[in-house]
């Protein structure tokens, strides 16, 4: 009798959940040929539209990877990439045909328990902070895979293949100098998860202390408007760092009290994972209108009307925002 219902067990878990699950894994995967790009020393580096908008060897392969991966175990989904590639065999080892037993443990939230395959956008960014990437700044970089139904960001994954490279790279200095071995390395790489109206999983939630301002922005877009939008937030602080991903990461972890991007630039697929994730344990994140951005697969890429982000007090950035940002950026 048991053996009958070893499969449809296994089948019980809805759609979403699989999804999510699967997800994670090929997301691990593609943190491991981040790292094995960066490994064998050749970046295969060619510029899209302009100097700050670069590919990488590793924004193919992920991208490659993570939709080959994804269609073949869910052949209904519509899933959208930012890299514009040739259609080709892919390599049986970019496959990756696992999923984290941890995730199908969780309840689905029931809103989102009969959802089918079809009906849900998969938007993929392969490696967000492509240029720190090629400059060395590897804990910039971030693996996106967003997950949405009805126009709405539900569920993400996100992966950051050089979380704790700094600490690593300390113990090495520190190992070098004193010759002695101080514990074990600490693991390099971590990939985060969320569902809405389950949570958000695989870090620690920090808010940055009460009453200080703290501006996470473009570190390789700036221009006016940005800058205006800045000022005007009156920080303590501005941070200025790569990556979309690694911006809402920075308010989830307390670096930051709040994203500001005031300028086209950004797209669906910078968005929509680390969205759910702020979304996740009560951030909130807009256009700088305040509008809510649709994911649904006919809509256009670019964010167009910039970005506002905050894990707590969205009205006080929101408010501070000047009329004239709003008039020079339309949704």
């Amino acid at each position: 009798m048991l053996s009958r219902w070893g499969p449809v067990m296994a089948s019980s878990h809805t759609v979403l959940m699989r999804l999510v699950a699967s997800a994670y894994s090929i997301a691990q995967k593609a943190g491991a040929i981040v790292r094995r790009v960066i490994a064998e020393g050749d970046l295969g580096i060619v510029e899209k539209t302009s100097a700050t908008d670069l590919q990488t060897k590793a924004d193919r392969l992920v991208q490659m990877s993570i939709c080959s991966s994804l269609a073949r175990k869910f052949p209904k989904l519509t899933i959208i990439g930012e890299e514009d590639l040739p259609p080709e065999d892919v390599d049986q080892e970019l496959i990756e045909d696992g999923q984290w037993e941890e995730i199908l443990k969780q309840p689905c939230p029931s809103q989102y328990s009969s959802i089918k395959e079809e009906d849900l956008v998969v938007w993929v960014d392969p490696l967000d902070g492509t240029k720190e990437y090629t400059e060395g700044l590897l804990d910039n970089v971030t693996v996106l895979i967003g997950i949405a139904y009805e126009g709405k960001a539900i569920a993400g994954v996100i992966n950051q293949p050089y979380y704790n490279y700094q600490n690593n790279e300390k113990q090495k200095l520190k190992e070098h100098r004193s010759e002695a071995k101080a514990g074990p390395d600490a693991v390099l790489g971590r990939t985060i998860w969320g569902v809405l109206g389950l949570g958000a999983f695989g870090f620690q939630l920090k808010e940055v202390p009460a009453g200080k301002h703290i501006i996470t922005t473009t570190r390789s877009h700036n221009n006016k408007l940005v800058s205006d939008c800045v000022t005007a937030m009156n920080p303590d602080d501005v941070l200025r760092v790569g990556g979309a991903g690694n911006k809402i990461l920075q308010l989830i972890e307390g670096k930051a009290s709040a994203y500001v991007f005031a300028s086209p630039g950004c797209k669906k697929w910078d968005t929509c994972a680390p969205e759910v994730i702020l979304h996740a344990v009560g951030g909130k994140l807009t256009d700088i209108h305040g509008n809510a951005l649709q994911y649904n697969k006919e809509v256009k890429h670019m964010n167009s009307a910039g970005v506002l982000a905050t894990l707590r007090n969205y009205d006080y950035y929101a408010s501070r925002v000047p009329e004239s940002v709003k008039n020079a950026l339309v949704p």
